[in-house]
């Protein structure tokens, strides 16, 4: 993607990455603040209900208290509780639920595994596990606060808690639990700065207690700017102070870390399954200059042997930066011939795409003006940022014909037989992303509004005007309430700008979407509604094909329509770690699966170890792309000799694996089960695990321990108490102790191992394409458990259609002496289980076995075959 900062610029993000505790609310009157009585409770067999009314003189802190509220709890399932604090006359906003549906159930009380109960005077509310009488959260001792602008609830936490999510961010996985805020606002951050507000904002935390060894989740569905604060301040406690928005909570019960991933996976919607060929390598540069050079880097792969299996092009290809167009260095018929090229030896393509449109005369914005899908000032004229081609429009999503103008651009542009036909899509910048200094009155002449990598503003005759609010009707429920400061609220949130002014660098918050919705509240939504539009417009074009779309900003629910890219990161060790985590909270935690860092780095310059170690490391990404920035040496892994080495050896075990991790995904579609985890959610019992961070389980059963030390060659990692097999060695490790390899070269593969009691299907050679590779045989690796059993699951589909006619749903079951094949086998792959190696402790054994993936077998090892 293009950065959006010069050098300078980069080391001033990375520098103020520690952000000052702060708070912009004066505390004292916050907590003098009258909270709520509660009145006219009814409890129903699935729930409860009550009135809420201001138990004093209001504070009017940051805006005026609301005097009455409402009060729901509803037990949706044995496992979640949905809890509702909102306005009387529902006016307040709410999050739409055609952008993130609630989840519906119904059941009794007594089955649920969670109770609430209510304090009437003052108000408040406590939710417990049943079984242990445990308190997973309460606002007791702390009144909530209600206002038109601001809302407060805050909840007693057990010392020391273990916390993880709260994102997007780049902090700890497991969360500080002093000083600490957590901001969530959507910007363009460049350098992924910790400590810091980043593209995407998902309120939902995990929680582990380890007392009990339980864990339970808490997601709070508001898409309005917020701080969440975590102190330990006369006692430790979780704080959200919100911007607006009510108070819509899902409580879930777990028990297990997995469990809770599982029960979010209903609020979040599961996450779409991506298709079988964007798990291969992908490569991508801002900066080639024209068809012919991304021809040239395709080529280049190809003679240094090094599997691409999908070319991205980013903004270059533009006429000067406008979305729709092609500039002259990329003309339609090279662009064809580049394509063709690709598809005729089963590679793919993509290229980006930015949500602000130039709003100049041409004809994609002319069209846009026409369907009027613009975001508009309160006087009918659109409304200008400035963006990569200088003074640009931005498309409204909430519009009704935002879809049809958004399908029909794709149609002419991406057409098949006339345009560039794409496989997939990249979108970008779309927090959004604005370069225009706030106010931005004059976009069109402000020079300090530009990129330094960008040509100078065109002439343009100016279309800008001022903004009045425009005021909401009574009758508007949960789109906002009337007379609200929609540009400057008196809380301000720790928007991470030298001005935290929560218009800055993006569009104003003080303009109206079509249906009235306010960009104050919506503006978290914006990327994640660009990608469900986005998302449908690549189907219009290729029907039942499974649209890969990366984006960059996000929001609750974002991972049912598309995949994520960590953003503008840098060519440092230390960003090398960070993505670690930082792809975990993705994966594990907010149920957007198809993720991954940019290789190498983006933003400066890479370094051939950096660059080989990182390529070795993204092999377990499930998103694994090199990309890097204009202006700064390329770094293709044929650069180096080292790196390309690394890279021949990652994709190709990365390919070997691939079915593993694409069964996976899927499993993951179907119910939530991350793909990717850290060590505590896998062993939550093991306090070791619980704040490890720098290792991860590559699907369930495979644990990656890289080096991540700036030019070592060791590295000591945590095995909890369980037996592992070495996946290079396949012989035994024990456990419950930290492990030092030495000698881990920089094109070598990271330390992985294989958690006993599984079963890998690894295909037994890679190749050079992932159609290639399909035709490839299978070979099962046994990793028997204590007990000498193992089991492993594959999942077969023809990689790339919305619905499937024909899959096979595979489990392999081994009982220490025979191997059994069951499940269902409409799919038919075409080859077979060639051989069997159970790995062991003293020595490995392999048998051919040489059978078919079409029905139900079970053999006894000692009868096979020796292969050795």
């Amino acid at each position: 993607m293009p950065a959006t900062a010069t050098i300078l610029q980069t080391c001033l993000l990375l520098w103020a990455s520690i952000t000052p505790w702060g708070s912009s609310t004066p505390l004292k009157k916050v907590n003098e603040c009258p909270g709520y009585k509660a009145s006219n409770v009814q409890h129903t067999n699935n729930g409860t209900t009550a009135d809420l009314t201001l138990a004093g003189p209001a504070c009017d802190i940051h805006g005026k208290d609301l005097k009455d509220l409402k009060f729901l709890v509803e037990y949706q399932t044995e496992s979640r509780v949905h809890v509702v604090i909102y306005d009387k006359d529902e006016q307040v906003y709410q999050v739409p639920d055609f952008v993130v549906p609630r989840p519906g159930g119904s059941v009794s009380a007594e089955k649920s595994q969670l109770e609430v109960s209510l304090k009437e005077d003052p108000f408040a509310f406590t939710v417990i596990r049943k079984s242990n009488k445990e308190v997973l959260f309460t606002t007791e001792g702390s009144d909530i606060v209600f206002e038109t602008q601001y809302l407060r609830l805050r909840t007693s936490l057990p010392d020391n808690p273990a916390l993880y999510g709260l994102g997007e961010h780049t902090d700890p996985l497991k969360l500080p639990t002093q000083n600490y805020n957590r901001t969530l606002w959507a910007k363009d951050a460049g350098a992924v700065p910790q400590n810091s507000n980043l593209y995407g904002t998902h309120p939902v935390y995990y929680e582990h207690r380890a007392e009990s060894n339980n864990a339970h989740g808490v997601a709070l569905l508001n898409s309005n700017g917020m701080d969440i604060k975590i102190n330990n301040q006369d006692g430790q406690y979780l704080e959200y102070n919100t911007l607006g928005g009510v108070f819509d909570f899902y409580f879930l019960a777990g028990p297990s870390p997995f469990d809770v991933a599982r029960e979010y996976s209903e609020v979040s919607q599961k996450a779409v399954m991506m298709p079988y060929w964007g798990l291969g390598f992908h490569q991508c540069r801002f900066g080639y200059a024209s068809a012919e050079e991304v021809a040239e880097v395709v080529a280049n792969f190809s003679k240094a042997n090094i599997p691409l299996e999908t070319m991205w092009t980013d903004i270059d290809y533009m006429d000067e930066y406008k979305v729709f167009t092609l500039g002259k260095k990329f003309p339609v018929d090279k662009m064809r011939n580049l394509v063709s090229d690709l598809h005729a030896k089963n590679q793919h393509y993509i290229m980006m795409v930015d949500p602000a449109v130039g709003a100049s005369n041409y004809s994609s914005f002319n069209r846009g003006e026409d369907e009027d899908i613009f975001l508009k000032f309160n006087n009918g004229t659109i409304y200008r940022g400035v963006v990569w081609p200088g003074p640009a429009a931005f498309p409204d999503w909430f519009h009704e014909k935002t879809q049809g103008y958004w399908d029909n651009e794709f149609s002419i542009f991406f057409n098949p037989e006339k345009g560039v036909d794409i496989d997939g899509l990249w979108i970008d910048m779309n927090e959004p992303s604005n370069f225009c200094i706030f106010p931005c009155d004059h976009p069109e002449t402000d020079p300090t509004s530009w990129p330094t990598t960008t040509t100078a503003p065109p002439t343009q005759t100016p279309i800008f005007a001022k903004s009045q609010q425009k005021i909401l009707q009574d009758g508007d429920k949960k789109k906002g309430l009337p007379g609200r400061n929609l540009l400057e609220p008196s809380y301000q949130i720790d928007n991470d700008y030298p001005d935290p002014v929560i218009s800055q660098k993006t569009a104003r918050t003080d303009l109206i979407h079509q249906g009235g919705w306010a960009e104050y509240d919506t503006h978290n939504l914006y990327g994640t509604m660009m990608s469900k539009t986005s998302a449908s417009s690549m189907l219009h074009r290729r029907p039942n094909k499974r649209p890969l779309v990366i984006t960059r900003s996000t929001f609750m629910g974002a991972g049912s329509y598309v995949g994520h890219w960590l953003g503008d990161n840098v060519s440092d060790w230390s960003q090398y770690v960070i993505s670690i985590r930082h792809l975990l909270q993705f994966v594990s935690f907010f149920q957007v699966p198809m993720v991954g860092a940019d290789v190498c780095g983006f933003l400066g310059t890479t370094t051939e170890h950096l660059c080989a170690r990182w390529t070795t490391l993204g092999a377990f990404y499930p998103f694994y792309r090199n990309h890097n920035v204009a202006g700064r040496p390329s770094q293709e892994p044929y650069r180096w000799e080292s790196v390309a080495n690394a890279a021949r050896k990652a994709i190709d075990l990365r390919y070997r694996l691939l079915d593993y991790i694409y069964t996976a995904m899927h499993q993951q579609s179907v119910d939530g089960t991350p793909m990717l985890a850290p060590l505590w959610m896998h062993y939550p019992a093991d306090p070791e695990t619980h704040g490890i961070d720098k290792q991860f389980f590559y699907g369930p059963s495979l644990l990656i321990s890289p080096v991540t030390e700036k030019e070592k060659t060791s590295v000591t990692f945590y095995l909890p108490d369980d037996i592992f097999y070495d996946l290079f060695t396949l012989k035994a490790v024990d456990g419950k102790r930290n492990i030092t390899y030495d000698n881990v070269g920089f094109a070598d593969m990271p330390p992985a191992h294989v958690k006993g009691g599984s079963i890998i299907p690894a295909r037994i050679n890679g190749a050079n394409t992932t159609t290639a590779l399909r035709e490839q045989d299978f070979e099962l690796l046994i990793a028997p458990n204590k007990d000498g059993k193992a089991r492993g699951t594959l999942y077969l589909d023809d990689g790339e259609s919305v619905e499937q006619t024909k899959t096979s749903e595979i489990e392999f079951v081994f009982d220490g002496e025979k191997l059994r094949m069951e499940g269902t086998f409409e799919y038919d792959a075409k080859v077979g289980i060639l051989s069997v190696t159970v790995m062991g402790t003293d020595e490995v054994k392999k048998y051919k076995l040489n059978e078919g993936l079409d029905q139900a077998w079970e053999r006894r090892l000692k009868e096979l075959q020796s292969a050795q």
